[in-house]
């Protein structure tokens, strides 16, 4: 069994996060950057699998700059074998159909029989990539669990899981090969050891580029979206003060009037 988690590194979310109002991207140096909580629980679902079932391969992957080697290097010191990071000047900026295209081809060249991912980055929180890699591997889908269940068969195995929504609770299931979401649901991930902190040091670890995976980042082939302005939030004005001289009840419903509150 080869498990593949795809990982991200995220400004931290207890820093101060900033767009650069120059290029529209995040601005790295205003926020310590780190692995993605939700990408570290991913990963999490992969290594329990794999310490209760002899023979698994747990790879990490992830599209990110190469500064960001030492963040993804942690998946290593958390218990992946290998990991797969691409890097090109091409992806600075891609929109969600470049990166579900690179990490499609990225996944086509590992090879996998499970890829696991998070249902949303803290960033980005577009919510669509899983299900988007599945489509351009022509794999099922499973997205949003609750709750994971990997078997292994001599028909190829099978992932089975929850999905919890506003409505019902659904049990799924895909046969593997297959790309499966999970959602922060699933228990924290465990902390790297000092162990597998210096492990990491001599595991594989590849970086690959668009030309190593046939992706041409500028082509026009395929419609992509770009940021075309941005400005910064304005700052918050001060409220509404309604001062009770006997006409408090008046003034009030006439600012829920006013703002189509009623």
């Amino acid at each position: 069994m080869k498990i593949v988690v795809l990982v991200k590194e995220v400004p931290d979310t207890w820093g101060q996060r900033r767009l650069d109002l120059r290029t529209g991207l995040a601005d790295r140096a205003s926020s310590d950057a780190v692995l993605d909580e939700i990408g570290e629980r991913a990963l999490e679902v992969a290594l329990s699998y794999a310490d209760a079932h002899e023979g698994t391969e747990v790879v990490v992957m992830s599209m990110a700059p190469d500064s960001a080697t030492t963040t993804v290097r942690k998946g290593l010191a958390m218990g992946a074998a290998s990991a797969v990071q691409i890097v090109d000047e091409g992806l600075l900026g891609a929109d969600l159909g470049l990166t579900a295209e690179v990490l499609a081809a990225a996944l086509r060249r590992t090879g996998f029989d499970l890829v696991v991912a998070g249902n949303l980055s803290t960033d980005g929180a577009g919510g669509v990539l899983p299900a988007m890699i599945a489509e351009l591997l022509d794999v099922p889908a499973a997205t949003s669990l609750t709750e994971v269940e990997i078997t292994e068969s001599g028909e190829g195995g099978a992932v089975r899981g929850i999905r919890s929504s506003d409505g019902a609770t659904m049990r799924v299931t895909a046969p593997l090969p297959a790309v499966i979401s999970i959602t922060e649901a699933l228990p924290d991930a465990r902390f790297p050891n000092f162990k597998g902190i210096m492990a990491a040091k001599k595991k594989p670890f590849e970086t690959l580029s668009c030309a190593d995976l046939g992706v041409d980042p500028h082509s026009h082939e395929h419609a992509r979206s770009i940021v075309i302005g941005l400005a910064e939030k304005p700052p918050r004005e001060a409220g509404v003060k309604v001062v009770d001289d006997g006409t408090a009840a008046e003034q009030l419903a006439d600012f829920l009037a006013q703002n189509r509150l009623v």
